[in-house]
């Protein structure tokens, strides 16, 4: 299974952890982890190299770890809410292989 948990701090968005795989089909042909995989480097992609933030991104097999600084929350929001509904989204599709959590930090 796929665990998505979003990082909040007074309700604003602070990052995120993509981990696990869905299962739904072989390693190179699963479309669920495809559309995850391609989601969260679009997003950690765009706030790092686009919007120039100085993030915490960590990558690893199976995982993925990105941590904004708190004083750049306004400028990356969007762009992690987005991110949360598009997983929100997929979970909806495939909830017995994508689980979403929100977490106060």
């Amino acid at each position: 299974m796929i665990r998505a948990v979003f990082f909040k701090r007074h309700g604003r968005p602070l990052g995120f952890r993509v981990s696990g795989h869905s299962g739904v089909s072989a390693a190179g042909t699963d479309i669920v982890c495809a559309a995850v995989s391609s989601a969260a480097y679009l997003t950690a992609n765009t706030i790092t190299e686009v919007l120039g933030v100085k993030a915490r991104v960590l990558v690893k097999d199976g995982e993925m770890l990105l941590e904004i600084p708190e004083n750049d929350a306004a400028p990356c929001g969007s762009l992690l809410k987005g991110f949360r509904l598009h997983m929100a989204a997929l979970g909806e599709q495939y909830p017995d292989h994508i689980e979403v959590i929100d977490t106060e930090v």
